[in-house]
C-alpha cells in the first residue's frame, strides 16, 4: 500500500507532479500559499483594465510534449490552446522599418535556412550555416560564444531567442541549455508552431488541472502555507504549516517541493539552487476599438527597440520585455514608461500614429526565471535527494530544458515518474 504524496507548491510544476500522481492512483495532498494556483503563470483580473489578462506573456510550441500530455491527462478542452496553422514569426526591426517573417518547414531536413524569403532579412547563408555550432555548443559556453557575439545574425535570430527562450542576452545565456530547445522543438516546423490561449493561462493550463485535481479524488489546500521541514532518519518526518501547526508524515508518505527557488533556498538549503534571478517586463494596454487590431499578427518579433515580442489578444495589446534588468531605458515610472512602449507597439503594429489606449497596466516580475548562465545551469539541483521521501520539481531544477512553462510542466513530471517507480516512499537512502 502506498501512502500520501505531498506536492508544496501549485504552480505548473507542482500541479503537473500531482496530476500524474493522482492519475496513477496515489493519494495526493496539494499545499498551496497563495489563494489562487498557477504560481508565474496565471490569469487574473485587472481592475484597472477591466477584463483579464495574464501576468505573464508566455508561448508553447506544438513540440512542447510534457505541456500536451499534462493538457491531455487534464482533459483540457482545445479550444483553451490553439495552434497556429505553420511555424512562422514574424518580425519588425523598428530602426529601419523592415519586416521579415522567419518560416521554418515541416520535415526533419531543416532547408528553411538556406531559403532567403524564409530566414531573416539581411542575414546570409554562411551566417545560418554557422549556427548549427549551437549544436556542439560545450557546458561552458554562452550563446555568444558558440554562434558569434556581433552581426545581423545575432541581432535579428540569436538575440531574440536567448531573450525569449532563455531571460538573458547572449553573452550571458547558456548555449547548452538553448540547444535542448532546438533540438526538441526548433529543428522541425511540425513541433515548433506556436500554440496560443485565446481563454488566457489559467483556462490553457490552470484550470483543467484543478478540476482533474478534484475528479481523482486529490486535495488541494490554498492559503496553506509549509513553513519548514522536519526530519528524521533521513527522511522528512513532518510538515510545519503556517501557524505552528504540524503534519506528521507516515511512513510511506513523500514530499515534492515544487517552489521556486528562493522559498526551495528555505526549506531546503542543501538543494544548492541558484538564487540569482532575471525579470521580465510585461505592459498591456486595452484597445478602446479592438477591430483596429483586427488583421495584425497575434504574435510579433521586435528588434531595435526596448520591446522583444507583441502578443495580439482581442482588445489587449501585451508587450514583453525579457531580461528587463539589462534593457535601457525602464527605469523611467509608469506614467512616462508606459506612452513609451505604446509608441513602440503602434510603429510594430503599423497602428495610425493617432492611436490611443483606453488603460495600461505595467507587470514587473523581478523574480521570473533564474539567472541560466553557464554557471548557474551547472548547480542546478536533481529530483531526487539525500532525503529519502523528498523530491524537488520546479523550472529551476535540472530538467535539461529552459526555465519555461514546458521545464516547469516537465520537472513535475520526472517527480511524478520517481515516485510511481518507487522513489520517495522507502528507508533512507
Amino acid at each position: 500500500m502506498t501512502g500520501t504524496v505531498h506536492v508544496v507548491g501549485a504552480g505548473l510544476a507542482g500541479l503537473s507532479a500531482a496530476l500524474r500522481l493522482a492519475a496513477a492512483g496515489r493519494r495526493v495532498v496539494v499545499h498551496e500559499a497563495a489563494l489562487q494556483a498557477g504560481g508565474r503563470c496565471r490569469s487574473f483580473h485587472d481592475s484597472r483594465l477591466g477584463c483579464r489578462i495574464d501576468n505573464g506573456n508566455h508561448l508553447v510550441l506544438s513540440g512542447n510534449r510534457s505541456t500536451l500530455a499534462y493538457r491531455a491527462l487534464a482533459g483540457a478542452a482545445p479550444d483553451t490552446l490553439v495552434s497556429l496553422p505553420e511555424a512562422a514569426f514574424p518580425f519588425v526591426d523598428l530602426r529601419c522599418g523592415t519586416r521579415w517573417t522567419v518560416r521554418i518547414n515541416d520535415g526533419p531536413v531543416p532547408f528553411w535556412a538556406l531559403v532567403p524569403s524564409r530566414r531573416p532579412a539581411g542575414v546570409g547563408l554562411g551566417a545560418m550555416l554557422a549556427a548549427a555550432r549551437i549544436l556542439r555548443a560545450k557546458p561552458g559556453q554562452t550563446v555568444a560564444d558558440a554562434v558569434g557575439a556581433r552581426g545581423t545574425a545575432r541581432e535579428r535570430f540569436w538575440a531574440p531567442m536567448s531573450y525569449a527562450v532563455m531571460n538573458l542576452p547572449p553573452e550571458l545565456a547558456s548555449a547548452r541549455l538553448l540547444r535542448a530547445t532546438f533540438l526538441e522543438a526548433w529543428r522541425d516546423g511540425r513541433r515548433c508552431r506556436p500554440m496560443l490561449a485565446p481563454q488566457g493561462l489559467s483556462a490553457a493550463l490552470v484550470d483543467p488541472a484543478l478540476a482533474a485535481l478534484t475528479r481523482l479524488g486529490a486535495e488541494v489546500r490554498f492559503n496553506s502555507s509549509v513553513r519548514g521541514l522536519e526530519r528524521a532518519e533521513g527522511r522528512i518526518s513532518a510538515l510545519l504549516v503556517a501557524g505552528g501547526g504540524r503534519l506528521p508524515l507516515g511512513p510511506r508518505d513523500a514530499v515534492v517541493l515544487a517552489v521556486p527557488p528562493a522559498r526551495l533556498k528555505e526549506l531546503y538549503p542543501e538543494a544548492g539552487v541558484p538564487q540569482d534571478s532575471s525579470s521580465i517586463l510585461n505592459a498591456h494596454f486595452r484597445v478602446p476599438d479592438p477591430a483596429a487590431l483586427r488583421d495584425r499578427p497575434p504574435l510579433l518579433g521586435v528588434v531595435g527597440a526596448r520591446t522583444q515580442w507583441i502578443f495580439v489578444k482581442g482588445e489587449v495589446v501585451s508587450l514583453t520585455i525579457s531580461a528587463a534588468q539589462h534593457v535601457e531605458g525602464l527605469d523611467a515610472d509608469e506614467e512616462r514608461l508606459a506612452p513609451a512602449l505604446w509608441a513602440e507597439a503602434v510603429a510594430a503594429l503599423g497602428l495610425p500614429r493617432s492611436a490611443r489606449y483606453a488603460a495600461a497596466r505595467l507587470v514587473h516580475e523581478r523574480r521570473a526565471t533564474f539567472r541560466q548562465t553557464p554557471a548557474a545551469v551547472a548547480r542546478r539541483p536533481k529530483t531526487l535527494t539525500a532525503l529519502s521521501n523528498l523530491l524537488l520539481a520546479g523550472d529551476a531544477t535540472d530538467t535539461g530544458l529552459p526555465a519555461t512553462i514546458e521545464g516547469a510542466i516537465r520537472s513535475g513530471e520526472i517527480a511524478a515518474r520517481h515516485l510511481l517507480a518507487g522513489a520517495g516512499s522507502g528507508s533512507a537512502r
